[in-house]
């Protein structure tokens, strides 16, 4: 069997996960990411961008199992591709199918993922009684999700394109804004989705939020965008992400159209916010220490965030490192990371406002990558 995953992209990613499982004494693991059970760990490790179970053993070999796998062809690598419906698209099937694949041994370990449904777990068990079946927190899964939390000079090249056509974006939001084209939610929305197709990306990285000011006292929007009017008298927030060869920005702009006094001061509020969190991202600096200086600031002027300050970015538009006040936040910052910053406020009379970057941590400090910001009208 070639193994075609030697000295392709996903080498050094494949290699970390080997390692790990060698020390965990893991014979085989599975990832899954279909419908209902989402995990971009398999693009991460593959390449394929559609529904797939992928399976490592610990001799260092790779099997897809992918719904399409005329897809899987043209855009994944692995040392063997076998569509799903060879195993009747039953994972515990295709389980099966890599243990005689890579001649796994009676009684080794095997790691399925943590969001297995308990019900689909016991099926595992009583179906592979020769073979210690794991679903635990502390999985494989978890590994490489901490793993995505540092990008390689890849991940970091395809951001700084994203970011660029990202930003060229929201010039052209603001122009249009100003000169009244963008009258509604929909034209925001849909002038969104038609220039990231335009300018190569495989489209939004989620449902952008266009909340104008009657509805912009939401965190998120909801519905996500309507036919309202967007962009006029108060404020109006628009919340999106291009997503470039699988990796996702995540941007939010404010629009603020002649403010009355309260809602001026919250625009100010989540400014200084914004720079204050900013101007602490080093290096080292835990993202909870950040995250808890930004809510002592609100309180001061006895406002509240009822949000995380920030979140990483990458396949998914919310991953690694968290970036929050909880008590159970320890992440660092490290170079290679890429989060976001989105101080915000929100009024149920007056509406909303948040502002919300990318950032790449360097080894010399913080890099902003995108340009999202208060626009006022």
């Amino acid at each position: 069997m070639k193994n075609l995953t030697t000295g392709n992209r996903f080498q050094t990613r494949l290699e970390k996960i080997w390692d790990w499982m060698a020390k965990e004494g893991i014979a085989l693991i599975m990832f899954e990411d279909t419908e209902g059970r989402r995990d971009r760990t398999v693009r991460w490790l593959s390449g394929h961008p559609g529904d797939a179970l992928l399976f490592l053993s610990v001799d260092k070999k790779s099997l897809l199992v992918p719904w399409d796998i005329n897809l899987a062809k043209a855009f994944a690598s692995a040392d063997v591709m076998i569509p799903f419906s060879d195993f009747d698209r039953l994972p515990r099937k295709a389980v099966r199918g890599a243990v005689k694949l890579f001649k796994i041994p009676s009684g080794s370990r095997i790691e399925i993922p943590p969001e297995t449904p308990y019900p689909v777990f016991l099926r595992f068990v009583s179906e592979l009684t020769d073979f210690d079946i794991l679903c635990r927190e502390w999985s494989a899964v978890l590994r490489a999700r901490n793993l995505r939390a540092i990008k390689d000079a890849e991940e970091i090249k395809i951001y700084r394109k994203a970011a660029d056509i990202t930003n060229r974006l929201i010039d052209l939001l603001e122009k249009k804004a100003r000169t009244g084209k963008i009258k509604t939610e929909v034209d925001a929305a849909l002038l969104i989705d038609v220039e990231a197709r335009k300018n190569g990306c495989e489209g939004t990285g989620f449902e952008t939020l266009a909340a104008g000011p009657d509805r912009s006292f939401g965190i998120h929007s909801f519905p996500p965008w309507t036919a309202a009017p967007f962009a006029g008298t108060g404020l109006s927030i628009l919340d999106f992400g291009l997503r470039l060869n699988g990796y996702t920005t995540d941007v939010t702009l404010t629009f603020a159209r002649e403010p009355d006094d309260h809602q001026e001061k919250m625009l100010n509020l989540v400014e200084r916010a914004y720079k204050l969190a900013l101007s602490m991202a080093h290096n080292g600096t835990a993202t909870k220490k950040i995250a808890v200086a930004v809510d002592e600031f609100f309180a001061k002027s006895k406002k509240y965030m009822p949000h995380a300050l920030g979140h990483g970015v990458g396949l998914e538009e919310h991953e690694f490192p968290a970036v929050r006040s909880r008590g159970d936040n320890e992440w660092v910052l490290e170079p290679g990371m890429i989060f976001t910053l989105e101080p915000g406020l929100y009024d149920p009379l007056r509406g909303g406002c948040r502002l919300e970057n990318d950032i790449l941590m360097t080894e010399s400090g913080p890099e902003v990558l995108t340009n999202a910001r208060i626009i006022r009208l």
